[in-house]
């Protein structure tokens, strides 16, 4: 893999680095989690793949880089937490900072707005009366579908 990788929220430049499609992986951020979501090489339909709990960077990274290996994941989506009025808040800082570092993956990363993802996300874990703990267990890998689908789906009008 290469040193570093595109890090944008051009959905054409990040569709450019990838010509031949390939899966993608969506990336909830969170400060204890991080939530994964895997699309199709066609990029249809993302779905939820599970939540890994966060500890060191080292040690997210490699668990990041065996996901990403053992998927054959083409391309990154992470969320990109904006406040309502679209400004860059401490947490876009943090959702920046972990995209330069995990750029040594070498794949492109595309950063995309995720406002209102946890929220949509838990509304339709309500709406198939799932648990509270089942919804907390699963929050964060629906959240990265939520922003993988709707990437996808952006990537889809270019």
């Amino acid at each position: 893999m290469a040193d570093s990788a595109l890090i944008t929220p051009d959905k054409a430049a990040f569709a450019a680095a990838l010509p031949h499609g390939g899966r993608l992986l969506g990336l909830d951020l969170g400060t204890q989690t991080i939530g994964l979501a895997l699309c199709d090489a066609g990029w249809s339909i993302a779905s939820p793949a599970h939540t890994h709990k966060r500890g060191k960077f080292g040690k997210d990274k490699d668990a990041l880089a065996e996901f990403i290996a053992k998927q054959s994941v083409k391309g990154l989506v992470l969320g990109l937490p904006l406040n309502m009025d679209g400004s860059e808040s401490p947490r876009s800082q943090a959702a920046r900072a972990f995209a330069r570092n995990i750029a040594v993956l070498g794949l492109p990363i595309l950063l995309w707005d995720e406002r209102w993802s946890t929220v949509a996300a838990e509304r339709a874990m309500i709406a198939q009366d799932m648990s509270r703990a089942k919804r907390a267990e699963k929050i964060d890998a629906h959240a990265a579908a939520l922003i993988l689908q709707a990437a996808i789906d952006g990537l889809a009008m270019l």
